[in-house]
Parts: C-alpha cells; structure tokens; sequence
C-alpha cells in the first residue's frame, strides 16, 4: 500500500516542486503533532489563519452545535439563517456604522473579486488603482491587481485598466484620479515583508478617493481579526474604507471570507443584472458558525490586549548577528536576514527543530513570525530559543 506522502505526491495537486510534506496528524493550541511525537511549534498560524490558535473549544463546540442543525441548505441570499445572521450582525457591530452591510463567500481571493466587481458596479467606472508588491490573492482578477511581475506574467493578458503605485508614497497618489473606480490596498502589505504606512499616508489616501469619488477598499484579509492588536488594523489609522475584505483568521480555521460595505453601495449587486453577484457556499452556516465563535473568542479571552506585549517579548529575544531587523504590526512580523541564501537553511533547520515558519512571496530575505494569539510567554521563550539555537 502507497504511504500516504506518496498519496500526496501521486494525486494532490501540487503547488511547487518542494512541498514541505509535514505529515499532520492533530492540532492544539500553538503545536502541530506529526508522526513518531512529532510537534512543532505554529508561529505562522497556517499563514494568518488560526488567530485564536488550532480548535480553540469555543470554535469547536460551535461547529459541533451547527453540525447538529443543518449545514448547506441553500445558495447564498434566498434562506435566513442564524448563522449568518448573527455573524453579519456582530462583524457590523464591530465595524464603523458605515460599514454594515456584509456578503459572505468562502476565501480571500473571493472576496477581492466581490470587491472589484462591487466597485465597479458601483461607480460605473472601470479602472482599479492598486500597490506594488500588494497580494490580495490567486484569482484572476486578485491576480491583476497583487504585485510581483514574476507571478503574473505567464497567466496575461489579465484585467485591464489596472494602474499601480508604491505603498506608503504621498504623491503617487496623484494616479488616482475620477476615472478611478476604486483604490484597493492591503492596511498591513503582508507578502511585501510586513510594510506599513504612517497615519498622514492613510489620511491623505482617504482625502484623495473623496476628492475623486474613488472608493477605497482596504484589504484586511491577512492583518484583520486581531493580528495587529486592533480587531481591524484600520482602526489604528483613524480613518474608514468604503469596502473592505476578511477572510483567513476570521474562521477560526475554517473556510470563510466576506466583502463588507454600506446598504447603499452593496445594493447595487440586487440589479441591472438581478443577481449580480452570486456564491453557492458562501456564508456556510457551519463556517458562520465558527466565525462567530472566533470574534467572541477575541473578545472575551482579551486577546487584543495581549498582543503588542508578546510581540515586543519576542523582539526582546530574537537578538542575533544573523538578524538584521524586525518589523512589525502587532504579531504580524517580519524577521530581516538580508538574504534568501541566508534565511532558507535556518527556516529548514528550524522546522527540523520543531518550528514552523517560513518566508514571504514578495520578500525571501525575510522570516514570517505571525503565531496564534493565543501563544503564551513560556511558548514565546521556547520558540524564539530554538530559532536562536539554529541560528548558532
């Protein structure tokens, strides 16, 4: 009998020519069990996903009670269901008063189509004005409007009209202009290397989209849902998008995205044509369900609160000759090596030690550091060892 890496091999459709092959057998808080006791130490948290940590019981137990009721009984839109209700309903209580009306789908990318499409729609325009070394995801028109030329080049010709500027430079957004339907950019660039801007960027980038009618639409796919130490990382630059886009650590591990606007501008999409955006399992009930879980679990295990002191704890000890610096929104951060000759052995070595990270599309010189939020002191200390350890 095939052992199942050769399964994997054989039939799972592979995504590069060196697939990690870490053989997982369970998950729990911070640890990934593999084969032979196993574990590793999760400070990538399935790439932004599990903010509240691997089955948190909250989130459990609410998949269990969902499962109990139903699960998919009807396409997006036509049924009112619980779940989806209440999660609309506390993602909007959560959000500016603006920003109350929700449209649930199953990922990221899908909501960045939802995004362009509603924009769109919504203006009558059609060009999109988005960053350099932006990623928003692998979809085709995700794909048009991310950075990283190498990426996109052999899958053209993509969505026209699509301009570009630098992340975080006042006077390229002069590109921006009443031909521009929307403004789309990541709060936090994540793939970039954790890139941030200053509050007077986000400010002028709201006056400018007012000036010119341009909807701006923030993607907090990857930095939302606490990662920054703020539920939504816009909030630490005092200002409000027209549109904006979760998905990943919302679910709390499991498959769930939404695009997030006004009544007025998600309106739209209800006519000329009458279903103009349509999903079969968005909203999912038992992905709502743990959705719903997950914002609680946030909320009321004070996560937030935590989360600037566990990552100036882990800049306090990743302290080394190797390490050039380290950049950082909350517990989204960004471990600076200089190069990808450097880095690649110690994330290898790393990983054979018992920890899991990696690096990021737009910036190999760098090593992803983005634990669940739940990690604790002593899981920090032991963590930043090991890394130390290697880097020794």
């Amino acid at each position: 009998m095939l052992s199942q890496r050769q399964l994997f091999l054989n039939h799972v459709a592979q995504t590069s020519d060196f697939p990690l092959q870490l053989e997982i057998l369970s998950a729990k808080g911070v640890y990934l069990h593999g084969r032979k006791g196993k574990k590793y130490i999760d400070l990538i948290s399935g790439i932004g996903v599990s903010n509240v940590g691997h089955r948190h019981l909250k989130v459990v137990n609410a998949i269990n009670r969902q499962l109990r009721k139903y699960m998919h009984v009807m396409v997006y839109g036509e049924f009112v269901q619980s779940p989806q209700t209440r999660l609309a309903k506390a993602l909007s209580d959560s959000l500016p008063e603006k920003l109350d009306n929700v449209f649930f789908v199953n990922s990221g990318s899908e909501a960045i189509e939802g995004a362009l499409k509603l924009a769109k729609r919504h203006t009558g325009r059609t060009e999109i004005v988005s960053c350099f070394d932006a990623y928003h995801g692998s979809t085709h028109g995700a794909l048009s409007i991310g950075g990283g030329e190498s990426y996109k080049q052999n899958f053209r010709p993509l969505l026209p009209d699509i301009k570009q500027v630098y992340f975080g430079v006042e006077e390229e957004l002069k590109k921006i202009t009443s031909k521009t339907a929307a403004f789309v950019m990541e709060t936090v660039q994540g793939e970039a290397g954790v890139k941030t801007a200053c509050k007077q960027y986000f400010e002028a980038v709201r006056k400018r989209c007012n000036e010119t009618g341009t909807l701006l639409i923030l993607d907090e796919i990857q930095c939302g849902a606490g990662r920054t130490g703020k539920l939504w990382a816009f909030e630490h630059y005092g200002i409000v998008p027209d549109i904006m886009t979760i998905a990943k650590g919302v679910g709390g591990g499991m498959p769930i995205g939404a695009f997030i606007s006004s009544q007025e501008i998600m309106s739209c999409l209800k006519n000329n044509p009458i279903l103009g955006h349509i999903t079969t399992f968005g909203g999912h009930p038992v992905c709502c369900a743990a959705a719903l879980a997950t914002l609680e679990a946030i909320q009321d295990d004070n996560l937030l609160d935590k989360v600037e002191a566990k990552a100036e704890l882990i800049k306090t000890l990743l302290v080394h000759p190797k390490i050039k610096s380290i950049r950082n929104k909350g517990l989204m951060m960004a471990v600076e090596f200089g190069s990808f000759d450097t880095l690649k052995p110690i994330i290898d070595k790393a990983i054979e030690n018992g920890v899991l990270t990696d690096w990021f599309l737009y910036c190999d010189s760098a090593m992803r550091i983005a634990p669940p939020l739940t990690i604790t002191e002593k899981e920090i200390k032991k963590a930043c060892k090991l890394i130390l350890e290697v880097l020794d």
